[in-house]
């Protein structure tokens, strides 16, 4: 029963949404697992319908088989699209110039490279994603923070001290800059305050150091 509310809530949302028809694409679910198929015009609309669903409470997880079927008149060459895509990277200023490498192959785009920022990695989808003739875009460009690790914990030191659900001076701050999590455990505080830390520390690992962020609270 509840997955069949969850589905008319999905459709609901699905066509709430300005930028997709709705009918054509199905929504099934099972265990609150939403699986979508069906065809667009756009990787845009794709994208647009994923994340609809998502944002549907109860989702927990979106299987998404929905197929981008060209219209002739949006269909471009790989040659065509390697080029938008070129410029589109050029002219938006948040990512870097000359550090990513494109590759078009039937209309799916793959950008590979190096930057210092996840914000940086992100921007570079966001710049061609929506451009005519885009199948899909694999992002598998690689974040290098080019930062030290006690800058780290300095900065996000004075972030806790802005902070008014946060009492700096209650919590200790563990940074590593490397593939396994960026860690904070508090001495003491409720709960609201961890979520401080989380949110403040997580906007941090977001644009500056492309990692998980871990909490954890210590009595």
């Amino acid at each position: 029963m509840y997955d069949n509310i969850l589905q008319q809530q999905i459709v609901a949302e699905l066509a709430f949404e300005p930028s997709i028809d709705p009918a054509e694409i199905g929504v099934a679910v099972r265990d609150g697992i939403v699986t979508l198929t069906g065809s667009v015009d756009s990787y845009a609309q794709k994208l647009a319908a994923e994340k609809a669903a998502k944002r549907v409470r109860g989702v927990l997880a979106v299987a998404e088989e929905i197929e981008v079927k060209l219209p002739p008149a949006l269909i471009r060459t790989d040659a065509d699209v390697a080029r938008a895509v070129l410029n589109a990277l050029e002219w938006d200023v948040q990512v870097p110039s000359g550090k990513i490498q494109v590759k078009v192959e039937n209309g799916w785009v793959t950008l590979e490279g190096e930057v210092s920022w996840e914000f940086q990695k992100r921007s570079a989808t966001e710049a061609v994603r929506h451009l005519t003739g885009v199948r899909g875009v694999s992002n598998l460009i690689d974040v290098k923070p080019r930062v030290e690790t006690q800058e780290i914990k300095d900065e996000i030191g004075q972030a806790f001290k802005r902070n008014a659900d946060l009492d700096a001076n209650r919590v200790r701050v563990d940074a590593a800059v490397r593939r396994g999590p960026l860690l904070v455990r508090a001495r003491r505080g409720g709960p609201r305050r961890l979520g401080g830390a989380r949110r403040i520390e997580g906007g941090r690992s977001d644009q500056g150091l492309g990692r998980r962020v871990g909490d954890s609270l210590v009595r």
